[in-house]
């Protein structure tokens, strides 16, 4: 029991669809009950949009304060951007607004974009994101229907592969900075190539010196939780 109240951190294998806030809570509510206590602290580095999977640092007890040594570490992601259609939040969360012609991009402009994207670049953050702009989320407003100016900001992307295939949807591999938003690189890798781009797939495989092979499902942990803590 007082294992996990000095504090813990485990990685946690975020599943499909569940936001970092759905894991947060799972796990917690799990520990109080079996611990019966009324509150436990427990708090993530680096939010998953719900449609990603992959890599969450699960914080527990007195690690939370670990949360912010552990939030600067490099980021690694696999995922699929599709050529030739957006959407308003980059992603599969908002249906397709737009298409756009494929027939002209080849290797070698492919290439020459991933190469673009490369290095210290300025994005800006999808208007369906986290983003905080006076005070609101930016997805609020989004949601809204207002219009918002997402201000523009720099992140370096060290590592940046692509197998095209599977042409139009292109496979990659990216390793970058903190507050990095891939959706943004999708978004951005589309409309250098005069064309359209979505992320239609993400998974986090490396955050710091945490990495995908040491995580565990939510129920995975909670199972570790029901056989560690005797009361």
């Amino acid at each position: 029991m007082t294992d996990y109240q000095a504090g813990k951190t485990v990685v946690v294998d975020k599943p499909f669809g569940w936001t970092s806030f759905d894991v947060v809570n799972k796990i917690r509510w799990n520990l109080k009950q079996k611990l019966g206590v009324k509150n436990i602290k427990v708090g993530h580095a680096g939010t998953l949009d719900p449609l990603a999977t992959g890599l969450l640092i699960l914080c527990i007890g007195k690690d939370t304060k670990k949360i912010d040594q552990y939030m600067p570490g490099l980021k690694t992601y696999t995922g699929t951007i599709l050529l030739g259609k957006t959407t308003p939040s980059y992603d599969l969360e908002t249906e397709f607004d737009e298409v756009f012609e494929t027939k002209h991009i080849d290797s070698d402009s492919l290439n020459k974009t991933k190469l673009a994207l490369t290095g210290v670049i300025h994005q800006k953050p999808p208007v369906f994101s986290a983003k905080q702009i006076d005070g609101k989320r930016a997805y609020e407003f989004a949601r809204a229907g207002k219009e918002i100016e997402m201000k523009t900001v720099e992140v370096e992307i060290h590592q940046f592969s692509i197998d095209d295939s599977r042409f139009p949807e292109i496979d990659f591999e990216i390793t970058c900075s903190k507050g990095t938003y891939i959706r943004s690189i999708a978004y951005d890798f589309g409309k250098l190539l005069n064309s359209g781009g979505t992320l239609i797939a993400l998974r986090r495989i490396k955050s710091g010196d945490f990495s995908i092979e040491n995580a565990l499902s939510p129920e995975e942990i909670i199972h570790r939780i029901q056989a560690e803590i005797a009361l």
